[in-house]
């Protein structure tokens, strides 16, 4: 299984994690993410691994952004 990191920015409370768990694991491949609130990272695995646009996409229907 491949994996990436990203770093994903304003969320404040588990429901915020909660939402972009969701959106991310909906995307054709992913088969775990893990979302750090303190820090903001999302790790991503799976196979194969979303490009970075559908990552942003899903992050963005959640409400909130990919740093850059």
């Amino acid at each position: 299984m491949a994996a990436t990191v990203i770093t994903v920015t304003g969320m404040t409370c588990s429901h915020c994690v909660s939402a972009v768990r969701a959106e991310i694991a909906k995307l054709a491949g992913v088969s775990d993410v893990d979302v750090d609130l303190g820090t903001g990272a999302v790790t991503v695995t799976g196979e194969p691994l979303p490009d970075a646009d559908a990552l942003r996409k899903a992050v963005d229907e959640a409400g909130y952004e990919v740093a850059a």
